[in-house]
């Protein structure tokens, strides 16, 4: 992004295989995409918001983040965790010590969820984060019941996940009529109908 390299590198058709979860922008910083066990789901900016699913012929910019996962591991969230900064505190204060990335799962109601989808117009000059989330949309939901995919890491700030967090997270709806970067969330409530509770897994298998 600071050299101004915004053409798609990965080819998305290459990463749809069974267990493959992965996320980053789609190329040219024109929307958002989301591999959910192979599935690939792009989210548009073109007249409000468009989900296209299993858009294989596109291609993900360079910073894109995939892991292909053969068994995941249930991790109880503790009551504390009630929002995107809480989750990423848990997870830090677990697996930091590992020292090795990995993907994860959380499936249920979530209060709300703050996202984006970037949108950089064609011709703009993009040298830097600045210049691409200046045109950033921003969509909110409130009580969806959402597949949370993101990545763990203490190693790759400013590289997979943000400067200043460990984790990187994209969201989609169970209808599948939502998708997008999280910004910020907020669980749900934590006891009740069984929509109401919030699954945790993370990769067994660390990337490397």
């Amino acid at each position: 992004m600071f050299n101004g390299q915004l053409a798609g590198l990965i080819q998305l058709d290459s990463l749809a295989k069974t267990g493959t979860f992965g996320i980053g922008p789609l190329e040219y910083l024109r929307g958002e995409v989301l591999v959910l066990d192979r599935t690939v789901f792009v989210s548009h900016c073109r007249g409000g918001r468009q989900h296209d699913r299993g858009a294989r012929a596109h291609r993900a910019r360079s910073f894109f983040v995939h892991q292909r996962v053969q068994h995941w591991t249930a991790v109880e969230l503790p009551d504390s965790v009630v929002d995107l900064t809480k989750l990423d505190a848990f997870l830090t204060l677990r697996y930091a010590a590992a020292g090795t990335p990995f993907a994860f799962r959380v499936q249920g109601t979530f209060a709300s969820v703050d996202a984006h989808i970037v949108d950089v117009p064609m011709g703009n000059d993009v040298n830097g984060p600045d210049d691409a989330h200046r045109h950033n949309k921003q969509y909110h939901a409130e009580g969806r019941i959402m597949d949370i995919v993101g990545f763990f890491s203490t190693h790759h700030k400013a590289v997979f996940t943000h400067h200043d967090a460990n984790i990187h997270v994209h969201a989609i709806t169970t209808e599948r009529d939502w998708m997008g970067h999280v910004e910020g969330m907020r669980f749900g409530a934590r006891t009740g109908p069984a929509g109401d509770s919030h699954a945790c897994a993370v990769a067994e298998h660390r990337l490397r």
